[in-house]
């Protein structure tokens, strides 16, 4: 299928998205999403960029061709495709080996990056704070130490040597990379920092008694809505994929007056690349540390159900391994939020959907909207209220700093004011009753 442009001037970096397709199952026997679903979400991830796309196909794949991926057939196509549209860039959703990506390069005349590839890039040009920023250039180094291999000229020329025995020297392919294993090893020990100063926070926090919940979803499930929603805070929602990739943090007060700390993590997609799965173990750290996993869903996407398998897959991988970042309970911390219900009517069977879902205890609700919003305070609130202990205690009238304390660390169920105490009963996590007693025998 094609769309044609007549604009013809060097504005727009014309543009085609072909999606290599091959009907298969995953891991768990699930049939994965439709071919013009994957297509759509291609298109829309290289729009992001601001790409023009002027040319789209869907290209079943019969046998995987070592040379090019594609048939020869299709090869044709796509060549001809190319030169009618004047396309500089196509972009191929798939994973391309180094040699396939050069001999796409040479047959359609144009650049090519392959899914990883344009996900680097969409990342390289969100990533904001120093810490997504070290990740993305981690993840693509490590993508592009592999595509070493290709015909650029610059690569082919000689530099001489410094020893004394001379010789040809060393390539530029070897100083390149050379160079990417040098910088390589520099990012992971910045982020190893990363990780340790993270590990501080989260050592603060607990000091604090302050529980954590985590939000993570597939890009574009309404994420960052649902956590400005929450929070009133005012981070970057958009309806686009990969909208924001650094992770935030904003206080949050539940219905019982309990505070919590929630945080707004990188969304999913669909192979996800492994480098940035790698790069961003230090941001899914805060999802290991979370009391509660809000696993937002847009139940109004037609392919909700495999994009909740897709999230659930690569929360299962971080939980296996040798060194796994999630420990093996994880799935009992898990909240599932359908959310964008606001756009059920126009979703066939989005609606029977959504109901099913919450007979097993999910939660539907509109970010946007606001519909929904209490009662999943409620049940958040209720879920962290599970783990609490009731403490009944008398305070002397003087002793200020200990009913303050109380106050700030637990849910205050009833108060009496007397001449000679204050009587309080009070919901209170193990630890802080056991941090309570410890100071109630200081004092």
């Amino acid at each position: 299928m094609t769309a044609s442009n007549d604009n013809t001037s060097p504005g727009p970096t014309r543009a085609a998205v072909i999606l290599p397709h091959e009907r298969s199952r995953n891991s768990e026997g699930n049939v994965h999403r439709a071919a013009e679903a994957r297509l759509a979400e291609a298109v829309g991830l290289a729009a992001s960029i601001g790409l023009t796309i002027v040319h789209t196909a869907i290209h079943p794949l019969r046998e995987r061709r070592s040379a090019t991926l594609l048939g020869e057939g299709q090869v044709a196509m796509g060549t001809a495709a190319i030169a009618e549209q004047k396309i500089t860039v196509a972009v191929v959703d798939a994973a391309l080996s180094p040699v396939q990506q050069r001999n796409l390069e040479r047959a359609w005349g144009c650049k090519v990056i392959d899914r990883t590839g344009l996900i680097l890039e969409i990342f390289g040009e969100r990533a904001r704070t120093r810490e997504g920023s070290l990740q993305v250039e981690l993840a693509h180094l490590e993508y592009q130490r592999t595509r070493l291999v290709r015909s650029w000229t610059h690569l082919e020329r000689q530099r001489g040597g410094f020893g004394f025995l001379g010789g040809p020297g060393e390539s530029q392919i070897e100083i390149d990379r050379r160079l990417i294993g040098e910088r390589i090893v520099k990012l992971k020990k910045e982020l190893d920092q990363v990780r340790r100063t993270r590990g501080l926070h989260r050592s603060a926090r607990e000091r604090q008694a302050e529980p954590l919940i985590a939000l993570v979803g597939y890009t574009n499930a309404g994420k960052s809505t649902l956590f400005n929603a929450l929070t009133g805070a005012g981070v970057y929602a958009q309806d686009q994929l990969f909208a924001t990739l650094d992770p935030t943090m904003r206080a949050v007060k539940l219905p019982s007056g309990r505070g919590a700390i929630l945080s707004d993590t990188v969304g999913f997609i669909s192979d996800l690349p492994t480098q940035l799965v790698e790069a961003f173990r230090a941001t899914l750290e805060e999802v290991a540390a979370a009391d509660i996993i809000l696993h937002v869903r847009d139940i109004s996407h037609p392919d909700s159900a495999a994009q909740r398998d897709d999230v659930l897959g690569v929360l299962s991988a971080l939980a296996a391994g040798d060194h796994p970042t999630l420990d093996a309970e994880w799935q009992e911390r898990v909240v599932e939020v359908l959310n964008k219900i606001d756009l059920l009517d126009a979703t066939p069977g989005a609606v029977e959907t959504a109901e099913r879902a919450s007979v097993h205890g999910a939660i539907a609700v509109s970010a946007l909207t606001g519909d929904g919003l209490e009662t999943l305070r409620l049940a958040l609130d209720a879920r962290l209220s599970a783990g609490l202990v009731t403490l009944e205690v008398a305070i002397a009238p003087a002793d200020g700093a200990r009913v303050a304390w109380l106050y700030a660390h637990g849910e205050v169920l009833e108060r009496q004011d007397a001449e000679d105490a204050i009587r309080l009963k009070v919901r209170l996590s193990a630890a802080d009753k056991a941090r309570f007693d410890q100071l109630h025998e200081v004092g």
